[in-house]
């Protein structure tokens, strides 16, 4: 169950940020995410989450057009907020651009309603009760079923849950966050805080952005990263930024680990991918893991977590080294 709903959810979200192209360069192409769509359906998964930030509406409009023949088997998740041109109401969580925002969405993606509707990231500058209230609007008007937010903070969440409370309007019933072996700040505050409040929580980064899948290797920097990586994908961009991306992303205590979780796959006979997940899927809190495969073949290895569970010397072993220090 997807928070403090009724909604029923897939232990895996299929993330599509990588359908598209970016800066004219195919990530992921039509054909190669219908294939990718359609192995995980066919798997027995339902939540597909897009935004319509993802290389410029592409991924809205690909599942879309992906989504049609399959529409009433998915559980169609999309997000607004991020800034979608140059005027003062292209971006943020004001009435006015959220109103536009679905729109542009319910077009692209080819559909009269989205089962889960998010908040991409807080907005300081509009009243939560406004953003609270207009969400409100959306679902009483059926063009909406369920709300949830992405990036909040602890303290945000509770706001924004007081704020539909008081506007008597429908309340977030999820979040997102970022959550894996490599990231658990989130255990702090955030996680628990957002349980207390009836949402349930879609990590995703499942695999430190493909540190725990064996992508990178340790000491070879943003320059020996594979071109199809995504930290080749952001150098081949900007070499400054790769740079900054692989001073935390190629960090030694990620590697180690990385290593360890290599470890625990060989042993299990499983891909380090599904041991990374399969760990975030035993924690307490987690309702669904976002994945966003680029291939076909990225699919397969993640998938390999179904009926995957890691025995009590693994996870300790797992918790052991990744504990934050």
């Amino acid at each position: 169950m997807l928070g403090r709903s009724g909604l029923k959810v897939s232990p895996l979200t299929l993330g599509t940020m990588n359908f598209g192209a970016l800066d004219g360069v195919t990530v992921c192409s039509p054909d190669e995410a219908d294939r990718i769509v359609g192995a995980f359906l066919d798997a027995g998964h339902n939540v597909i989450d897009t935004a319509d930030k993802y290389n410029d509406g592409q991924a809205e409009e690909i599942l879309g057009r992906v989504l049609k023949a399959r529409r009433d088997s998915v559980v169609l998740a999309t997000k607004a907020g991020q800034p979608q041109g140059l005027a003062p109401n292209d971006r943020g969580l004001s009435r006015a651009h959220l109103t536009r925002a679905l729109e542009e969405s319910l077009r692209r993606l080819g559909t009269d309603h989205i089962d889960l509707y998010q908040c991409h990231l807080p907005d300081p500058d509009t009243p939560p009760e406004e953003t609270m209230a207009t969400l409100d609007m959306f679902v009483r008007a059926g063009k909406v079923r369920y709300i949830g937010c992405s990036n909040y903070s602890a303290s945000q969440l509770v706001e924004a849950q007081w704020a539909a409370e008081r506007v008597g309007g429908a309340p977030f019933v999820s979040q997102q966050l970022q959550y894996s072996l490599v990231s658990r700040q989130a255990e702090a505050e955030t996680l628990p805080v957002g349980a207390r409040h009836g949402m349930g929580a879609l990590t995703w980064s499942p695999l430190g952005a493909g540190v725990l899948a064996g992508r990178y290797q340790r000491g070879a920097g943003a320059a020996g990263a594979p071109k199809d990586s995504r930290l080749g994908r952001v150098t081949a961009r900007s070499e400054r930024l790769g740079r900054y991306w692989a001073t935390t992303l190629l960090a030694d205590r990620k590697f180690d680990i990385a290593q360890e979780v290599s470890e625990v796959a060989i042993g299990l006979g499983a891909s380090p991918a599904a041991v990374a997940i399969a760990w975030l899927l035993q924690r307490e809190h987690v309702t669904s893991v976002v994945i966003g495969p680029r291939t076909s073949g990225h699919l397969t290895d993640i998938l390999g977590v179904d009926g995957l569970t890691l025995p009590a010397e693994a996870l300790a072993r797992l918790d052991e080294i990744s504990t934050p220090t």
